[in-house]
């Protein structure tokens, strides 16, 4: 093993683009916004996570002094902003913590998989305001998942199991777009009680798509009926979202334009960004591959499978559920003053970066900062806290299965 080094050097978030992007442009932000709205603006808990932002990293902003004991040396770390919408340094931060926190703490050593949902445009700006409506549709998307799972298990003889998730809700697509959607890492089985009494662990057989179809199919009309419910029906392209709207109609049209991908400030309303690559040449819709199904503007996918024993695997997986929604080397500003932003993947029509007028970018920010005491990762079935609801009364297995469990004991 390499010998660690003793050398700190500490980040310089100043010389970063996302900071110069938001440290110059900021303010004429704001302004365009209150100009717009009859100097109504962002709300605050929005312009807050633009302030704090600016002091991340910065010694003029807070420090921390260390000391150390033996050898006399002192270093100066300064406070970061701890903010949930759009800060690489804290969100790589959390990030890590997290995953390393499920892998090591909450997930048991068996097969994980992965079941993405992705919903139509109308639900996700439905879903952005309704924190409520979102957690019925994980729940919803979850019991379609787990009586798959307990069907499978019926087949093969296996009577009163279980299972469990962490389900991640996401805010952001690849555009840094308003795209809320569920990432739900499903233990891929069930647990059922041996002859011993004891809990095994029992696989699932292998998925497919027509698998997959069927769950989609129980999930879609689920979460149309809880739409239907709270008041948004399928003619309403926005949902409704009235309340919000009233309550801060800036950012509500800014949520509707990054849903639909279109610009709202800094350019022409409704136009969408320059898009830059190689071949703009629209493809078509890309075939389907394994264990995926898509239908109505639903979009089911659950090809990412870890096996048990992988573990550093399952937390690569657990570091993209819970990743950022940019990252400081995908940017980069143009010689005319636009935002570049780098794609992940290329889009089926060859697009590799997205351009944005500062203003239009950081609108593009504001829509991702998720309201105050929302929580983002949820837990369920055999994962779940106790003090769970009553249909998840399988929760108190989870101190006899998590991994931090089988490290107690003498040593």
């Amino acid at each position: 093993m390499a010998r660690p080094s003793v050398d700190y050097a500490p980040r310089d978030p100043a010389a970063n683009v996302l900071h110069r992007v938001v440290r110059e442009h900021l303010q004429t932000f704001l302004a365009e916004a209150a100009h717009g709205r009859d100097g109504e603006g962002v709300p605050r808990f929005v312009e807050e996570e633009f302030q704090t932002f600016l002091s991340c990293g910065l010694f003029a902003g807070g420090f921390a002094r260390f000391r150390c004991g033996a050898c006399k040396t002192e270093r100066l770390v300064a406070f970061s902003c701890k903010g949930r919408g759009f800060c690489p340094s804290c969100g790589g931060r959390r990030m890590t913590e997290r995953a390393a926190h499920l892998v090591d703490h909450v997930i048991p050593d068996v097969p994980v998989r992965q079941w993405v949902l992705t919903l139509p445009h109308r639900i996700r700006y439905l879903l952005a305001w309704r924190h409520d409506l979102c957690k019925a549709v994980v729940r919803v998307l979850l019991r379609a998942v787990h009586r798959h799972l307990r069907t499978r298990a019926s087949e093969r003889g296996l009577a009163d199991v279980h299972s469990g998730a962490v389900a991640i809700v996401q805010r952001f697509g690849g555009a840094l777009n308003l795209n809320v959607h569920i990432h739900a890492l499903v233990l891929d089985g069930v647990f059922a009680r041996g002859d011993d009494g004891r809990l095994r662990f029992h696989a699932a057989p292998a998925l497919d798509a027509a698998d997959v179809a069927d769950v989609l199919a129980a999930i879609a009309p689920g979460v149309q009926r809880l739409v239907a419910r709270s008041g948004g029906g399928t003619d309403d392209p926005h949902g409704s979202a009235d309340a919000f709207a009233e309550a801060s109609p800036l950012l509500a049209g800014l949520a509707a334009a990054s849903v639909q991908g279109s610009v709202a400030l800094g350019g022409t309303p409704g136009a969408r960004p320059r898009r830059v690559g190689q071949s703009l040449v629209d493809r078509g819709e890309s075939a389907l591959g394994a264990c995926h199904a898509r239908w109505e503007g639903f979009d089911l996918h659950a090809a990412v499978r870890v096996p048990a024993g992988q573990r550093d695997r399952l937390e690569r997986v657990c570091r993209y559920a819970v990743r950022p929604p940019v990252a400081g080397s995908r940017l980069q500003v143009a010689a005319d003053g636009q935002v570049v932003l780098q794609l992940r993947h290329p889009w089926a029509d060859g697009t590799t970066h997205v351009a944005f007028t500062p203003t239009a970018f950081l609108a593009r920010l504001a829509v991702l900062v998720p309201r105050p005491r929302v929580n983002l990762v949820l837990y369920h079935g055999l994962l779940a806290p106790r003090g769970v609801p009553r249909w998840c009364r399988a929760a108190h297995h989870r101190p006899r299965l998590t991994p931090t469990a089988r490290r107690r004991g003498p040593r």
